[in-house]
This record gives C-alpha cells, sequence and structure tokens, in this order.
C-alpha cells in the first residue's frame, strides 16, 4: 500500500535531517590557518612572543583619580580623534565601544569628532551615550576642506581616470582626496586642538582587543616619543608615482630638515631589496608606511617648520588630487626623514584590527584576537607586511 505524499515528504525530510545531523556530528572542519611570515629572515612573529606593558612598568600611569568629573586628574593635553560622517554612527558606536572597554572607561579621556557638515542629534545622543567622557563635535572649517583654487579641475578628472585604470580604489572620489589632503596637513590647526598636542585617532568599524591599564599619553610624553602604531604595509605604488620624486626635491631644498641617518629611518623608506618593483614604481620609495588608521602621536611634530614645510610643498605639488597621496606614506615619510627612529613607538600590546589586518599580541589580556595574526584574507595580503623591514632597520621599540 502506498503512503499519502504529505506521510512521503514528511519521511523523506527526516531522513536529509538526520545525513544532515550525522554529517556535522562526524564532519571535522579544517584547522585554522596559521600565522605564517612571509619573508625568511624574521623567523617568528614577535606577536607569537609573549607581549607585556612597555618597561618600566612602575613609571606607567595607572586608573587612579582619572574619573571623568575630576579636575585634578592626571590627564594631560590629549584626546580621542575621529574624523567621521553622520550616516558612519553605527561603525563609529563599535570603536567606541571597544575602545571604551579595553581602555578609556579607566581613564576618560575626551573624544573630538569632526565632520564637514554638522553632526545630527542622533549622532551626538548616541556616541554620549557610550562614554563618560566629554564628546566635541567639530565642525571642519570650508577653507581647510575645500579643493585648493590651484587645482585644475579637468587635470584632477584625467588623472582619475588613469587611477582607475591602475585600479586605485577612491581614485575618482574628490571627497577621499579631500579626506586625505586633511589628515595629511591640516587637522592640527583646527581651533578646537588649539591647546591639545597629542592624540589617538580611532575609525569607524575598528576592533580594540586587549586591556590596556595603564595611561598611553603618559607614556608617549614621559619617554619622548613622537609616534605610535600597530601595523606597517607596503602601499600601492601606482597611487603616488611622484611622491617620493618631490620628497627628493624638498629635502635638496630644506636639508637642515633632514636627521643623520644614523638616527633616522630613511633605510626604512627606500628599502629595495623586498619589493623591489614597489621601490622601481615608485620611484625609490619602498612605500613602507605607518598605517595611520591607527595612530598615537604628538602634534607638536606637525606643528614643526620640517613637517609644516614639507606639507605646504607637497600641497603645492598637487599630488593629493593629480595622484592619491594619503596621508600614512606622507606622515610616514616625514617621520623616517626628519624625526629620531628612537621617538617612534610600535604598540605591540594594543590589539588591534581594521579590515583585513591585526596587531594580536600573545597576551592574556587579549581576547578575540588570534595571537600572530596578520590578516584574516588570501594568502597573498601576506606580502603587504612591512613589519620585517621596520625590525630589521629600525627594531621593536
Amino acid at each position: 500500500m502506498a503512503f499519502p505524499k504529505p506521510m512521503r515528504a514528511v519521511a523523506l525530510a527526516s531522513v536529509f535531517l538526520f545525513i544532515y545531523l550525522m554529517f556535522q556530528i562526524f564532519h571535522k572542519p579544517p584547522p585554522l590557518k596559521e600565522p605564517r611570515v612571509v619573508y625568511p629572515d624574521m623567523k617568528t612573529d614577535p606577536n607569537l612572543e609573549e607581549t607585556h606593558e612597555p618597561a618600566p612598568a612602575s613609571q606607567l600611569w595607572r586608573a587612579d583619580d582619572y574619573a571623568a568629573d575630576n579636575p585634578n586628574s592626571p590627564r594631560i593635553n590629549a584626546t580621542i580623534l575621529s574624523l567621521v560622517r553622520n550616516e558612519e554612527v553605527d561603525g563609529m558606536i563599535q570603536s567606541m565601544k571597544d575602545l571604551e572597554r579595553t581602555w578609556n572607561h579607566k581613564f576618560n579621556y575626551p573624544w573630538t569628532f569632526f565632520n564637514d557638515v554638522p553632526f545630527t542629534e542622533e549622532f551626538k545622543h548616541r556616541t554620549r551615550a557610550e562614554t563618560k567622557a566629554k564628546c566635541n563635535y567639530e565642525l571642519i572649517p570650508k577653507e581647510h576642506w575645500a579643493v585648493p583654487r590651484w587645482i585644475n579641475d579637468d587635470l584632477f578628472q584625467e588623472s582619475a581616470k588613469i587611477l582607475e585604470e591602475h585600479d586605485i580604489q577612491y581614485g575618482n572620489m574628490v571627497s577621499y582626496h579631500q579626506m586625505c589632503r586633511w589628515n595629511s596637513g591640516l587637522f592640527y590647526h583646527h581651533p578646537a586642538l588649539k591647546d591639545v598636542r597629542y592624540y589617538w585617532r580611532v575609525e569607524p568599524k575598528v576592533h580594540f582587543f586587549c586591556d590596556v591599564d595603564y595611561d598611553v599619553f603618559h607614556y608617549m610624553q614621559d619617554h619622548n616619543k613622537t609616534y605610535g602604531f600597530t601595523i606597517n604595509l607596503y602601499d600601492a605604488p601606482q597611487s603616488m608615482p611622484t611622491l617620493w620624486p618631490e620628497t627628493l626635491k624638498f629635502i635638496e631644498a630644506h636639508p637642515e630638515h633632514v636627521k643623520d641617518e644614523t638616527v633616522s629611518a630613511r633605510a626604512w623608506l627606500e628599502d629595495k631589496e623586498r619589493r623591489p618593483e614597489h621601490n622601481e614604481k615608485a620611484h625609490g620609495y619602498s612605500t613602507c608606511h605607518f598605517w595611520s588608521n591607527f595612530e598615537i602621536a604628538d602634534m607638536e611634530f606637525w606643528r614643526s617648520r620640517a613637517y609644516e614645510d614639507f606639507f605646504n610643498h607637497l600641497d603645492r605639488a598637487g599630488g593629493f588630487f593629480y595622484e592619491r597621496w594619503g596621508d600614512a606614506p606622507v606622515h610616514s615619510i616625514a617621520l623616517g626623514l626628519f624625526e629620531d627612529a628612537s621617538r617612534i613607538h610600535w604598540f605591540r600590546d594594543i590589539g588591534y584590527q581594521h579590515i583585513p589586518y591585526f596587531n594580536c599580541p600573545n597576551s592574556p589580556k587579549c581576547k578575540g584576537c588570534r595571537k600572530g595574526l596578520f590578516t584574516d584574507g588570501e594568502d597573498f595580503l601576506y606580502k603587504e607586511d612591512c613589519r620585517p623591514n621596520w625590525f630589521k632597520f629600525v627594531g621593536m621599540g
């Protein structure tokens, strides 16, 4: 006797469900890819070694008397800084939650948000709800954001087509070029930062993984550090073919600004052994740079005569618009030429992610970040890691 069609359908579904459950129980998922290093002379990733706070730990400032409403707290003139749009509020909340949880709920440094249009009440309400610290909402002056008068729009449009042909992201977006220029040489002139010296740059949709139990700004001040980074990468040479030639023109005209090579990181900037094609296409620049979506820095360096002269030279050359000069290579080149390398600090103890790259320390203070992981993307991304060059020419300080 044949079973009715509904019963046959139920029986068939039960068989498929049984097979699926057996597969889930007995199937062994492929193992996670182990973090690896692409360069043979860096035999192990330093992030696989146990990571501690910067030494000497006894001199680090702990979270005592840092209450948000304490006017006599040990906080110094520093801020957390973010350039963000109203429509990025969800991503900004994600970043705030992570940094507040791992660090700022202990120290209550103010957040300063910048936008080229006024912030909405929704943005203000939601961001204030994530912190006990003060929140500042600042409008970028039009003269800081506008395309400079010396930029030719027809030339910009032609240049954008060339960038697109070379698969350079955002090359045809005027706002992206404006952002790179502002982050390179104008943000620290904003009136809201007039009396602020140090900043920690935070972008939407980033992650922080490790508890940080000391005041990083006091660390920078007490140890005479100018700049702190977590991730060190190669850039696309097609995005900046004339950046290094313009830099060479500048240092030829202003040798007084250039540090001696025995104390600078110039060798890191000019290396041509790794990624020689990058050095060739960028006309002498390795394209190594600090990934500036994370940076903890002393704005006195940007305000220095050396950096101001350098930025103004680059700005007049037009490469922020005719090419895609980013703030990351511009900051990095300036630091590598005009600053002692010993004043640049790798914050190896701060777990961080900006898709698709990580800084993942081996520390019991870290959660959600596999030690030594550089990327969870495709294998080809490993070659973008420029830390081996930094360790080779400068060290891990």
